[in-house]
């Protein structure tokens, strides 16, 4: 297994440098004009995280004490798949009913279905996640999400933020 967390490290870190390649197209830095983030901004250093994880990963593989005693069973590949057709479908979801019913609707399967936890966490994150995303894209980076049929549901919303 330590070979595979090998393999997959260096390879999401390959990935991670071209992403952040590209991203240098665009400025990555705090434009003052426009008082936000530079267009290559969020690719860029969210790439970069992405690079520092997989390579603490790399790391972690070759420490003294790891063990490659991990078993990947039949349980855990259920697990995967169904976690991945549910992200598929989320995905699907985005374009016809827009991200803020595709994103509760997978947290709402994830945590209630999936991970079996509580109405009240379930339903609380499902509902603040869309809000907290609707403010930090939306209304506080001018970014649009993708709506589907429930863009019109946000035309007021629009009036009072742009």
């Amino acid at each position: 297994m330590l070979v595979a967390d090998r393999i997959i490290a260096g390879a999401i870190m390959a990935l991670s440098a071209y992403f952040m390649w590209h991203a240098v197209a665009l400025p990555i830095g705090w434009e003052g004009e426009t008082g936000g983030p530079g267009g290559g901004a969020f690719p860029f250093w969210l790439s970069l995280i992405m690079m520092l994880c997989a390579g603490g990963i790399l790391l972690r593989s070759f420490a003294a004490d790891a063990v490659a005693s991990f078993q990947f069973d039949r349980s855990m590949l259920r697990s995967v798949v169904a976690v991945v057709a549910a992200l598929v479908v989320c995905i699907a979801l985005i374009p016809i009913a827009g991200a803020y019913i595709a994103i509760p609707l997978f947290l709402l399967w994830y945590l209630k279905v999936f991970g079996g936890h509580g109405w009240f966490l379930t339903l609380s994150i499902s509902v603040l996640t869309p809000v907290f995303l609707f403010f930090f894209f939306e209304a506080t980076l001018k970014i649009l999400l993708p709506k589907g049929f429930t863009e019109p549901l946000f035309f007021p919303l629009y009036a009072m933020f742009f």
